[in-house]
């Protein structure tokens, strides 16, 4: 177990910092944004698995031979009283970090849940005062407001997209299409469960510059992913003059309502993916812009499958070193 604990340590070191640093970097993913969303995803998961799995197989390594003995014996001294003299300071420090660690985790998680549902519960009643039910779509609603405002609001069968009255009367029907594909594509892909996973993990970890890479990275893709979806009905041109028309309103009025809920996609707390645009995500729609003016080929399908490969790897080599030598043993 001592070069199990090395080992996950250094892999938790490397996803932590140099490997999303680099992913941050790459320009492929916005060739292929949903198997960038999957390495992402991997990274997170592996590094905090291999984070805690770290110390807890240091912690556990003078009372078993493997992470399973070393819990079970770990659970006599406990509920058993059974001495503990086996265990060093340096042993009973990492298994005490390990698990405040994963209780901070699960706990972050949960309040970040508790905080978006409260938001979300407060704007519907604010919406059921404000909007009104709109002729262009089903589940979308309009607010009186001049600046061009548009983003969706999750909810499950309650789930509805917002359009102002200024962006409505700026869009052509057809750039009014896109804007309700893009977000319906935002709901039924269920993008705002990424969003408040990424954005628990920065409220977790706010002193690890790669958490908020991450949420950033995350950020984008989804809008490319929903930008993909609008461009099966419409086309570039379209998508691109909707995006401009969105993104001239984001901070054009910050007492609108839809701008103070800050549910846009780059300055939420896991709020909701934003529109084709929203206060604060400049770099995210000038991202998508120059996609859309300069496409590149989708990622080859070689390149595709060994990025999806590596996502499998990085969840099962950890995954494995804590459980298969119980299991064998």
């Amino acid at each position: 177990m001592f070069w199990t604990s090395y080992f996950l340590a250094v892999l938790a070191i490397a996803l932590a910092w140099p490997v999303p640093i680099l992913l941050s970097r790459a320009q492929w993913p916005a060739r292929s944004p949903f198997t960038a969303m999957l390495l992402w995803q991997a990274i997170a998961l592996a590094g905090g698995l291999s984070m805690i799995g770290a110390m807890l197989v240091y912690g556990l390594e003078p009372i078993g031979d493997n992470l399973l003995a070393g819990l079970k014996s770990l659970a006599g001294m406990v509920f058993r009283n059974e001495p503990t003299t086996a265990l060093g300071f340096w042993h009973i420090f990492a298994l005490s970090a390990a698990a405040l660690l994963s209780a901070h985790l699960v706990f972050t998680l949960l309040l970040t849940y508790y905080k978006i549902q409260r938001q979300r519960r407060r704007h519907r009643e604010l919406l059921a005062l404000l909007a009104s039910p709109s002729a262009d779509g089903a589940r979308t609603m309009v607010i009186n407001h001049d600046s061009p405002v548009a983003y969706c609001l999750p909810g499950g069968a309650r789930s509805v997209t917002v359009l102002s009255d200024g962006l409505m009367a700026a869009l052509a029907p057809d750039e009014l299409r896109a804007v309700l594909s893009h977000e319906n594509a935002h709901l039924n892909q269920r993008h705002h469960l990424l969003l408040w996973a990424f954005a628990a993990w920065r409220q977790a970890l706010p002193w690890l510059p790669t958490t908020r890479l991450a949420q950033e990275a995350v950020n984008s893709l989804i809008e490319m992913l929903a930008d993909d979806v609008a461009l099966k009905t419409e086309s570039k041109a379209t998508l691109i003059k909707a995006i401009a028309i969105v993104a001239s309103g984001s901070t054009a009025a910050p007492g609108a309502p839809a701008a103070r809920m800050a549910f846009g996609p780059a300055e939420s707390d896991g709020g909701q993916p934003g529109a084709t645009g929203g206060a604060g995500a400049l770099v995210t729609t000038a991202s998508r812009v120059s996609r859309l003016l300069s496409p590149q080929p989708p990622l080859p399908e070689a390149l595709r499958y060994a990025v999806l490969g590596a996502c499998v790897l990085l969840l099962a080599v950890p995954t494995a070193l804590l459980i298969v030598p119980g299991l064998l043993g």
